[in-house]
């Protein structure tokens, strides 16, 4: 309802009348919801409450604030982010990731004014999300955020290792570094004792094996290692620091700002950087939890790395949080309430809003946390009272456990905490700079958080991530060569004007009238080298020489301007096949358990990507909608080289005998299977997970039947350019229909026709036939007495096609331009014609067909030229021009 319009009249009516409480032709207003607390909100909360008590006391004694700015900082980041926030399910409080900056400026300036700044921050956070820009923050390299936080982990675990052993951190990296060999040379035993006892529990918890560690390990290891430690120093009457929280009443509150201003306002960019930058993609990484927990049926994370990119999910480790794939909860199942995407601005507005309010209390800055977040998801929750009920449960904690808290030895908390910075510094990410070639990135940020600070360190990060790109950029390596009277030039990187010296030298090596590649390995390139190009064909063409373009633009030709999609039809967007790695390579050359390269044969013919658009090799479009056809995007540097081997099809063809009478140790097909299912999982799975996601959320609507032969060499998504849910394909030998009502003991041809055509509503149905069918060549072959044997049985519903052949007053179904080439040709032909006179016996294909509902098409493939052809209404089969469908 319009907020414009009242909701009952501003004039006196009469008493006869009903008062109207809602528009007409409008529905009536909804009840308003009474408040519900699911049991899934309420187990996640306390699963998440478990975690965060240590944990907010550790990173507090690790920045020097009072221990109850921790607990001030978990409580109001659970009531105000929680329900503020942007992000259901994120769990924000004091942040390992803030824990360097915080305990900088508790040095430099006091705790007072410390709380100041975080106050300040937190109203910087509102004015940018008032400004709308919080996927600003997606823009940050991820190197530079792995960086960041492998450098504060590094500051953390250092500083925390001198109280492990019984001794006082210093202020810098440095100086901690320095003093390690003396504190290890007055290293106190109670609290090595201590904190070696918390380091184990925090690793072994995790791996209890058998169903009592299942079970024991739904308690978070953090809460199991302080909780062990603490009773072993209690019950041993070791004398160690322990935890001190004085009277409330003597809690000490924000102050006003006091230092240089200069100082201050470095500060509070500082707080505002590193607490919306890990907020915003801490966010990011929780929704990617929640969808990963939609559709798997334990509720486990991708074993893809989902939300490493994110800067709080660097931080999430199972050692910390005691979960694993199996503890998953039952709320995980497919009947738990769909959790809304986050909205990052509000997020950002949430965020400011609890950094006001916790600096203003003398808490902690805030920020989302992963180790806590990451608990929410799995544990199940639903909803953002999960997040609120878990800061209650923290103020209930801080008013009435404080007698139990205080019996916690510090030395137990700097452990916990330590094994957080150590588990920063992420493996993970460093494999993934490395294969991005990002590694200058992240080493120079790390080291500069480490040996300077948060953000003097990030804006190193962010000079040499610019300085890099600008040098992959402006890099671009041409190289010219000549093999078998063919000259290949080859561009590596961008295509600028700056390289169009080096490019035109490489042209002009390539002598006149001689056959020329070029092979463009790049995906921007400039007017200044297109003229280059441009100029070079028509010459070297206009002296008799030939040239062909390759590279990530398929078919690119320099002649025309080069205008992607210029032409194209705005429903369509398919792209083409990606090239495959052939997989019939010789298994004599593989033992069962080899892993390592495929030996080639001297006749493979090798086939080198051009590249591709797509990560099925098709667009993954909606069977309803082709205007909702979309790419993948998959670049040509992922496509690989394919080794198309020819030579057991030519063995086959020239009569040699099968290859598993000759070969004297055949070697099982397991290992290519693995390696094909493996190489899905690396590389297209990641890519078509989000379409195939919601497919499985809405169920198949296909917009075709496709009918087509069992023969290993119709790639029917290749030939048709049709991604996950487009077809609906039969497949039998031969690609029969039979006809209805015969007596044939196998109805799955029909009952697939059927389901198709009435409740999957398929738009049309294609019946393709092809070259070289060998169920044809049988029919052809077959002889008079032979045994009745399951495949003869089969065949005999080709007969009517035998027949229409053989039969002179019916034309012969031809090919476009050519007769047939052999009689196994014809047949194959008229097989395509018979089956759709076939088809339409069959009743609900007659109803559709009447109705104006469905279409027939015939299809012939010929498989050595790669070409397609169309049943036309002459009976000829047709090419297929681009005049035929969209460009």
């Amino acid at each position: 309802m319009s907020a414009c319009v009242p909701t009952r009249p501003t004039e006196p009516t009469d008493p006869a009348t009903p008062e109207r409480l809602h528009q007409p032709h409008s529905p009536p207003p909804a009840p308003r919801r009474r408040f519900h607390l699911a049991g899934a909100d309420v187990s996640a909360s306390i699963a998440v409450f478990l975690i965060a008590l240590p944990l907010s006391l550790g990173i507090a004694l690790a920045t020097g604030a009072p221990l109850q700015a921790g607990l001030v900082a978990a409580a109001v980041g659970g009531l105000v982010a929680g329900r503020l926030g942007g992000s259901a399910l994120q769990v924000s409080g004091p942040a390992a990731g803030l824990t360097v900056v915080t305990a900088d400026l508790i040095h430099r300036y006091g705790w007072r004014t410390t709380c100041a700044i975080t106050v300040l921050a937190g109203l910087a956070q509102l004015g940018l999300g008032c400004l709308r820009v919080a996927r600003t923050a997606l823009a940050v390299s991820p190197a530079i955020v792995h960086g960041m936080l492998a450098g504060i982990g590094v500051t953390i675990a250092v500083a925390q290792l001198h109280i492990v052993l019984g001794g006082t951190p210093q202020s810098s990296v440095l100086a901690n570094l320095l003093g390690l060999p003396a504190q290890v040379a007055a290293v106190r035993p109670a609290a090595l004792v201590v904190s070696t006892l918390t380091l184990t529990l925090l690793l072994l918890w995790p791996r209890m094996p058998g169903r009592a560690g299942r079970l024991l390990r739904k308690v978070p290891a953090a809460l199991v290692a302080v909780s062990g430690a603490t009773a072993v120093a209690a019950l041993t009457g070791l004398n160690l620091p322990r935890v001190a929280l004085p009277s409330w009443s003597s809690h000490a509150l924000a102050g006003l700002p006091e230092g240089p201003a200069l100082g201050l306002v470095a500060a509070v960019l500082t707080i505002t950087l590193v607490c919306s930058v890990q907020s915003l993609l801490g966010a990011v990484a929780v929704d990617k939890l929640v969808a990963s927990r939609a559709t798997s049926p334990d509720g486990a994370q991708p074993a893809d790395g989902t939300g490493s990119r994110s800067a709080a999910a660097a931080t999430a480790s199972s050692a910390v949080t005691g979960s694993t794939s199996a503890d998953a909860s039952p709320a995980t199942a497919p009947s738990t309430p769909r959790v809304a995407r986050s909205d990052l601005d509000r997020e950002l507005l949430g965020q400011g809003a609890a950094n006001i309010v916790s600096g203003a209390l003398g808490g902690l800055p805030i920020a989302g946390v992963a180790v806590r977040s990451s608990a929410n998801v799995r544990a199940g929750a639903v909803s953002r009272n999960s997040t609120m009920l878990h800061g209650v449960l923290v103020v209930v904690a801080a008013l009435l456990m404080v007698p139990i808290l205080e019996l916690i030895p510090l030395a137990a908390l700097a452990a916990l905490v330590m094994a957080v910075g150590i588990q920063m510094v992420s493996l993970h990410h460093i494999r993934t700079v490395t294969r991005h070639r990002e590694v200058l990135v992240y080493a120079v940020t790390t080291l500069g958080v480490v040996f300077l600070n948060v953000l003097q360190g990030v804006a190193l990060g962010i000079a040499v991530a610019v300085a890099t790109a600008l040098h992959r950029l402006a890099h671009t390596r041409i190289t010219h060569d000549e093999k078998e009277g063919v000259h290949h030039v080859r561009v590596r990187g961008q295509l600028t004007f700056l390289a169009v010296p080096r490019l035109s030298r490489a042209l002009h090596l390539v002598p006149h009238g001689a056959p020329a590649v070029v092979e463009l390995d790049g995906s921007f390139m400039d007017h200044a080298a297109y003229e280059t190009l441009q100029d070079w064909q028509k010459t070297h063409t206009a002296h008799g020489g030939t040239v062909e373009f390759g590279g990530r633009r398929p078919g690119l030709r320099i002649a025309e301007p080069v205008i992607p999609h210029a032409d194209e039809d705005a429903d369509c967007r398919c792209g083409p096949w990606t090239p495959w790695r052939n997989h019939q390579c010789d298994l004599t050359s593989l033992a069962p358990t080899d892993t390592g390269d495929v030996d080639r044969r001297p006749d493979t013919v090798t086939a080198t990507s051009t590249g591709t658009e797509t990560a099925t090799g098709t667009s993954t479009s909606t069977s309803t909608d082709p205007a909702a056809v979309k790419s993948t995007g998959l670049d040509s540097a992922d496509a690989q080289t394919a080794d198309v081997t020819h030579e057991d099809t030519d063995e086959r063809r020239n009569g040699h005998p099968d290859r598993r009478e000759t070969d004297p140790h055949p070697q099982p097909t397991t290992h290519q299977l693995v390696r094909g299912i493996s190489a899905f999982q690396r590389n297209t799975a990641p890519l078509v997970r989000d379409e195939l996601e919601r497919l499985a959320r809405e169920g198949q609507r296909p917009s075709q039947l496709f009918l087509t032969c069992a023969d290993s060499r119709l790639v029917t998504s290749m030939i048709t350019s049709s991604g996950p849910g487009d077809l609906f394909v039969v497949r039998n030998v031969g690609n029969l229909v039979p006809l209805p009502g015969e007596d044939s003991g196998d109805d799955s041809v029909a009952a697939a026709i059927e389901y198709a055509v009435d409740v999957l509503e398929v738009r049309s149905i294609t019946v393709c036939g092809h070259s070289g069918c060998g169920a044809m060549q049988a029919l052809l072959k077959a002889e008079p007495g032979e045994a009745h044997t399951p495949l003869r049985r089969w065949l005999r519903y080709g007969l009517p096609s035998l027949e229409r052949m053989a039969d002179d007053g019916r034309p012969w179904a031809r090919l476009a331009g050519r007769a047939a080439a052999d009689a196994v040709e014809q047949l194959c032909l008229t097989n395509v014609v018979q089956q759709l006179d076939h088809l339409r016996a069959h009743a609900s294909v007659d109803r559709a067909l009447r109705a104006g509902a469905l279409e027939l098409h015939g299809m012939y493939f010929h498989v050595g030229e790669a070409q397609v052809y169309l049943l036309t209404e002459g009976r000829v089969f047709d090419h297929v021009r681009p005049v035929d469908v969209p460009a």
